[in-house]
């Protein structure tokens, strides 16, 4: 990670990570980065809530990545805590160079700081090449997702 730093996000970092967010087939049909007022009430959510770690990845001052890891209780598998890795986003410029794995790794470490039992994590299924590369960092597909929109918003 030599010259890459992983942080928590800060307000300032929002219009990088929404940027990053749309920057996708899927996240351009779904994401706003021109009206950042949603993104600013959910990112005050977020740093509310100690169960939240929304981070970014930066090089050389500019935000080039990010990702948030939930922390979740549970009773199943006899009091596990998981956590589940969510919106993994690489800047365009920096895909392919080793960034995604970076993220993903210090994901799993600070799962581990926390105390989870099981790290876990969702990518829609036309993402195949996000599989494999989950894969190669020794997840496994395990599980079929279901989703119910409750508002326009999703």
């Amino acid at each position: 990670m030599n010259d890459l730093i992983i942080r928590p996000a800060t307000a300032e970092d929002l219009p990088a990570i929404v940027a990053m967010l749309a920057d996708d087939p899927l996240g351009a049909t779904r994401e706003s980065p021109e009206d950042l007022t949603c993104y600013r009430e959910a990112f005050a959510l977020i740093v509310a809530d100690p169960h939240q770690h929304l981070v970014v990845a930066e090089r050389a001052g500019r935000t080039v990545g990010t990702l948030q890891l939930s922390v979740i209780p549970g009773l199943s598998r006899r009091g596990a805590t998981r956590t589940v890795i969510e919106a993994v986003r690489i800047h365009a410029d920096e895909r392919g160079a080793g960034l995604g794995t970076d993220l993903i790794e210090w994901a799993v470490a600070r799962s581990r700081e926390l105390g989870a039992d099981l790290v876990q994590l969702t990518s829609d299924r036309t993402r195949t090449d996000a599989h494999r590369f989950y894969e190669r960092l020794g997840f496994t597909g395990s599980h079929l997702g279901f989703k119910m929109p409750l508002t326009e918003k999703v």
